[in-house]
């Protein structure tokens, strides 16, 4: 009796399953981010962001004075975010909700499919999506249809230009330098992309053998001088920096608003978690960095700790930090490059615009209501109120529905002192406060939070009364005497 070897002809991988990870983690970032499109509406300013964008259009000019709230009227402001503001309101003039939404998604997505791709050069593919999911888990919070979003993918291609020229002891090329002119018309954020070239410019040194230091110095010191220009390169010149150096110096006041916030550890979550399951990886598998790389990796952590809009640099670029030391001290390898196949990348491309044009034919996506008081402002222009001091939280949409407010989210134009005395005052620790601002600006109503304390107070003192009141906002009006 004879045996035989049966052979089986082996399965033929699908098309799709030889797509590589980055384009997965574009494809499954942009579905999710689109799926709780809601989600990347719950904040008032970007109801501004998008009526500056359309006044910009409208105009074919850029603000220069504030034409939005009563209190700063006529005072200088520029808007450090202006080709960000134009192209929300265009994906709005397009799509309505849907377009700010997809756009903000489509650069998130952007950003995450390049922080994977940039991984899977030094780690195999299954850590680098692990990171970069990580990663997502830590920005979700800071993702929503504003300018720093759009921004998102810039920060991380110039931070890892910058790190391959520093990791080849190379001066950066300086083709780069229109990345940072383009965030420089974007987000006013562009100042941490020049903190970037000198702390890997220090990398470069470090690295370098010392006969050649002086040299390399010299170039990338011609480099950052080319970066400090293309960040002039807006309608605003040199003034884009200054604008961005005032929201710096507002001092006190960041404290008040909930992005600039410290961050805290009083309860468990996802940022309090990373800390200290890196740390203890760290100390337990003895991670080696040069020094260079620990300074970049404590000044990330520092600022992810004092505000925590800077949450995302910190879960963005500290991979890339650490990935050569460690891929090299732990002998890391990356896995074989696998380039799109057309078909199956166009199909799944396809699809997903098939999908948002039918989100936005349904009109499915909208702000959420805790943002858009609509019957609350209905109630006033009845009543045709003129002064409104409302809460920070309603200057957007007020500004979106064409009403002076009298503040909102463009703290750099109200400054600290103003700011801080009307935080004071509607909370009451200036009672005085908050009756000479009624009276030194003419306020007709008042539209507060209900848990704000002089929503309360308006209910017990002569001359005011409720015109409008909800779970979410309190709208008192002046009696007539």
């Amino acid at each position: 009796m004879s045996a035989e070897t049966a052979t089986f002809p082996r399965a033929k991988a699908s098309a799709f399953a030889e797509l590589p990870a980055w384009f997965w983690m574009a494809c499954g970032v942009y579905a999710l981010l689109l799926f709780v499109g809601d989600r990347l509406l719950a904040d008032s300013d970007t109801y501004w962001q998008i009526a500056v964008g359309r006044w910009i259009l409208d105009h074919r000019t850029l603000p220069s004075v504030d034409t939005y709230s009563f209190t700063k009227a006529g005072e200088p402001w520029v808007s450090s975010s202006w080709l960000a503001q134009v192209l929300f309101a265009k994906a709005y003039e397009l799509a309505g909700w849907t377009g700010p939404v997809a756009l903000a998604a489509a650069c998130a997505a952007a950003s995450f499919a390049l922080l994977t791709a940039i991984l899977s050069r030094a780690l195999p593919t299954i850590y680098a999506s692990l990171i970069a999911l990580a990663a997502l888990v830590l920005t979700c919070g800071h993702l929503l249809a504003r300018p720093h979003v759009l921004v998102m993918p810039i920060m991380i291609v110039w931070a890892n230009g910058l790190m391959t020229a520093s990791e080849r002891r190379e001066a950066p090329s300086f083709w780069l330098l229109p990345l940072i002119a383009l965030w420089a018309n974007l987000h006013g954020g562009f100042l941490f992309g020049l903190v970037l070239v000198g702390a890997f410019a220090f990398d470069a040194m470090w690295n370098a053998l010392p006969v050649r230091r002086l040299a390399l110095a010299l170039r990338w010191g011609a480099f950052g001088i080319g970066a400090l220009a293309a960040c002039c390169a807006t309608p605003y010149g040199w003034g884009s920096i200054l604008a961005s150096l005032r929201i710096l110096g507002l001092g006190e006041l960041l404290h008040l608003i909930t992005e600039w916030r410290p961050a805290t550890f009083s309860e468990i979550d996802a940022f309090g978690l990373s800390i200290l399951g890196l740390l203890g990886a760290a100390l337990y598998y003895r991670v080696r960095l040069p020094l260079p790389r620990i300074i970049l990796v404590l000044g990330l952590l520092h600022m992810a700790l004092s505000h925590v809009r800077n949450l995302e640099l910190f879960a963005l670029l500290l991979p890339l930090a650490v990935l050569t030391p460690v891929a090299t001290q732990f002998g890391l390898r990356a896995a074989s490059a696998v380039r799109p196949r057309v078909a199956p990348a166009a199909i799944l491309i396809v699809g997903l615009c098939a999908w948002t044009s039918v989100v936005a034919a349904r009109q499915a996506i909208s702000p959420p209501p805790i943002y858009s008081p609509a019957a609350a402002v209905d109630a006033m222009k009845a009543h045709n109120v003129k002064r409104v001091l409302n809460d920070l939280q309603f200057g957007g949409y007020l500004i979106w529905r064409q009403m002076p407010v009298f503040i909102d989210g463009r703290a750099e134009l109200y400054g600290e002192t103003f700011g801080m005395s009307f935080a004071r005052a509607v909370q009451l620790k200036d009672v005085n406060g908050f009756l000479d601002l009624l009276k030194t600006h003419d306020i007709d109503a008042v539209m507060l939070d209900p848990t704000t304390p002089a929503s309360k107070l308006l209910d017990h003192i002569g001359g005011w009364q409720r015109l409008y009141a909800d779970d979410r906002v309190v709208v008192h009006v002046r009696t007539a005497t």
